[in-house]
């Protein structure tokens, strides 16, 4: 069953951005924190071309949410696979180190959005972003 968005999301603990530095550099086992920064630049900043309204950055750090709201939604929507190629020409990096920064990055955001958050989230965005964020992509029954 999904979360009724009417019923306001209760406001989660404050998570500093230091806090979401240290979860990045844990999860992509970064070397550095500022590879785990870069990262975040990077991938933050891409849903906020997919996202609109109120909650896209709801719960994150202050400079976290500013990379995301900083940006104009896209007109066209990216699915999962088409984001991870988008920010691999915009990173000028490889389709695998975009993938496994957008995967650290999602695991950190994640943790901080909450189940029902998440869910209201992915209900926005085209398919594949499930797979980004760790949970499986379910399709309604035809």
């Amino acid at each position: 069953m999904f979360p009724d968005p009417r019923i306001p999301l209760q406001p989660a603990p404050a998570t500093s951005y230091e806090q979401v530095v240290v979860n990045v550099r844990y999860e992509g086992a970064y070397p550095t924190r500022e590879r785990a920064e870069e990262a975040i630049r990077l991938v933050v900043a891409g849903p906020g071309r997919q996202l609109t309204g109120d909650e896209r950055a709801a719960r994150l750090p202050l400079e976290a949410a500013r990379l995301l709201t900083a940006q104009i939604p896209d007109t066209r929507p990216l699915t999962g696979w088409a984001f991870i190629k988008d920010l691999t020409a915009r990173a000028e990096a490889s389709l695998a180190t975009t993938r496994w920064d957008t995967g650290a990055v999602f695991a950190a955001i994640a943790a901080l959005a909450g189940p029902d958050l998440l869910t209201r989230i992915l209900h926005q965005l085209p398919s594949g972003f499930a797979l980004l964020f760790g949970r499986a992509e379910l399709t309604p029954a035809a």
